[in-house]
């Protein structure tokens, strides 16, 4: 696995031109956030999302996925935000929240069928400037490891995904507890589904 260092959490623009150019090759990627560490791969490919599921053990079809974008103007392309879901979004984002919300036709494959996607815009810089280059979001998950020790350590983490991911960027020691996850499907009832390391 290629590790790629930034230096103090700073965006380092040679980096993330290898990172995008990962992606774009449907690797997938390991990367900070403002919560856990995240497991990442281009939104848009069908191919590049097999395997990341398959990586995670996760079902497409029984569980939410989320995609991590870089502000609301990319966000609304792939879910659908009101006037009322768009006031929340606009409080807690940038953060480490992810918000349930309908999805938009141009989701990929993996998506059809299902009625809502998760969305993610975090308090990183390294994390937007991703998805700000490679032009899409990028669907994410979290990392798993039971060590705390170990989860917010990019070393550790590469270790443990070594034979399994391809790219991991070093954004320096990560948190150990992940987003929170509110269901705004309806925004005048938000529903809080798991209170992460951020307020709701």
């Amino acid at each position: 696995m290629e590790i790629l260092e930034f230096y103090g959490g700073t965006v380092n623009d040679r980096h993330i031109a290898r990172a995008v150019a990962a992606l774009e090759r449907g690797d997938i990627i390991i990367y900070p956030t403002d919560s856990l560490y995240a497991l990442g791969c281009d939104a848009l490919s069908n191919r590049a999302i097999e395997r990341l599921c398959d990586i995670k053990g996760i079902n497409p079809d029984k569980q939410l996925l989320s995609i991590v974008c870089d502000g609301l103007s990319m966000a609304s392309e792939y879910a659908r935000i009101d006037n009322r879901a768009f006031k929340v979004l606009k409080e807690y984002l940038p953060g480490a929240y992810t918000f349930i919300l309908p999805g938009t036709t141009r989701l990929p494959r993996v998506f059809k069928g299902r009625r809502s996607v998760g969305i993610r815009v975090p308090d990183n810089d390294i994390a937007r400037a991703l998805c700000t280059a490679l032009g899409r979001p990028i669907l994410s998950t979290s990392v798993e490891i039971d060590d705390a020790d170990e989860v917010v350590s990019p070393a550790s983490i590469a270790m443990h995904y070594e034979d399994r991911a391809d790219l991991i960027l070093d954004g320096g020691d990560g948190a150990v507890e992940p987003s929170t996850v509110v269901d705004i499907t309806d925004p005048d009832a938000p529903e809080l589904i798991r209170q992460g390391i951020a307020p709701f």
